[in-house]
């Protein structure tokens, strides 16, 4: 019988996963399922300029994985028996089940409203596709003058709110902050990212933690109402309710725990990769929600299960931070440099030049995932059927 790998979810570390096991095993000895939704990648980190007008490059998987080996699975996964080795599934179809032997779990992360009362019923947000173009049509309908508000002084609030003032410069765009901004910056990011914010005419509030939100504004703790005919929420990710609802341990956020090949801890079966792990990468930190962190926790993910299917020996990828890339609109940029756990140094790149590097490594991510199985070596691995029913025993002769 043939080794049954089912991979849910075809964002960039589900893709990158897919294609990875591909060029590393043999066709006569698995199959490889890549389950998801859509037909197409999204690339979720060029959100926010889908939602200012931009049209981005459509990406098929069927043209992506021609060749490869990698079967793709239209549909929607609705449960997880990680004890039976089953998903749930709904496509066009109707309900279904998939069985498998090893199961690389890749359903990541989406919008997260943070339980304050009217995000879920007056916000905006740019975590999806849908709701970019959500708010696409909602910008395009604003009169000149109109307020937006971004709520979120992190990377995504501050590449929207710059993609947004730089897009409509008809429109009053102001950005609201938990902390200062640009607090996790170098002293030379953070002055360039006011010295942006204040071109672009956004106001920005600073220590205003949003406390509410309705259909004409939003109120912070400490009394002040800001006008809003959009909101646009960005404070953070939350990740797929799924593997909560299964045997596996998980965090108290719902991240699967796994070990250091992206192996979970309760069940050896599974792999989990991006948003939906808990991995500890450098000063035993947990790697952030991240495309930086999601890639290489793929390539390890499937580098092991490789290694454990053909019985050889387990390489470890390393994952490090390198750096952080900021886009401030289509003409600006920041690059901030970092130590191996995600700490600002002084050094950073900016103005246009960083805003081209930024671009760059966008356009590398894509192409990473568009050419799966392009630059890795060309042997395919013949699977050890033994190993690949005893998790355990793979583990030991390792």
């Amino acid at each position: 019988m043939l080794h049954r790998i089912v991979v849910l979810g075809a964002g960039y570390t589900g893709a990158v996963a897919a294609g990875r096991l591909a060029k590393r095993l043999r066709r006569e000895d698995v199959t490889i399922t890549l389950v998801n939704p859509e037909p197409d990648f999204v690339e979720r980190v060029r959100m926010h300029q889908l939602a200012t007008g931009q049209d981005l490059k459509a990406r098929p998987f069927g043209e992506m994985f021609a060749g490869t080996g990698v079967e793709l699975r239209l549909a929607s996964v609705t449960a997880v028996d990680v004890d039976g080795r089953t998903v749930s599934l709904t496509g066009a179809d109707g309900p279904a089940e998939l069985a498998y032997d090893t199961l690389v779990y890749a359903l990541g992360s989406g919008w997260n409203d943070g339980d304050v009362p009217g995000v879920a019923e007056h916000a905006d947000q740019v975590a999806s596709r849908p709701g970019a173009h959500r708010l696409r049509e909602r910008l395009d309908a604003l009169d000149a003058g109109k307020p937006v508000v971004v709520v979120g002084g992190g990377l995504t609030g501050v590449e929207a709110a710059t993609e947004i003032a730089e897009a409509r410069p008809d429109l009053s765009v102001s950005l609201a902050a938990r902390g200062a901004l640009g607090d996790w910056l170098s002293v030379k990011g953070r002055t360039h990212l006011r010295k942006v914010t204040d071109r672009l005419g956004i106001e920005v509030h600073e220590n205003a933690t949003v406390t509410a939100v309705t259909a004409d504004g939003v109120t912070t703790s400490d009394g002040r109402t800001l006008p809003a005919a959009v909101t646009v929420w960005t404070t953070g990710f939350a990740v797929h309710p799924i593997a909560r609802a299964t045997t596996l341990e998980v965090t108290e956020r719902g991240q699967i725990v796994v070990d250091s090949t992206m192996r979970s801890v309760s069940h050896p079966d599974v792999y989990a990769v991006g948003d939906a792990a808990m991995a500890i990468g450098p000063q035993d930190k947990p790697l952030r929600m991240s495309c930086a962190s999601g890639v290489p926790m793929a390539w390890q993910a499937a580098d092991a299960l490789a290694a454990r299917l053909a019985g050889i020996k387990i390489p470890h990828v390393s994952i490090r931070y390198f750096q952080q890339c900021v886009s401030l609109g289509r003409k600006e940029g920041l690059i901030q440099f970092v130590t191996a756990d995600d700490q600002a140094v002084e050094r950073a790149l900016t103005g246009r030049t960083a805003a081209l590097y930024k671009e760059l490594i966008c356009k590398g991510a894509a192409w990473g995932v568009a050419n799966p199985t392009v630059g890795l070596p060309s042997r395919r691995r013949r699977v050890v059927r033994q190993e690949a029913q005893d998790p355990a025993r793979a583990e030991a002769t390792a």
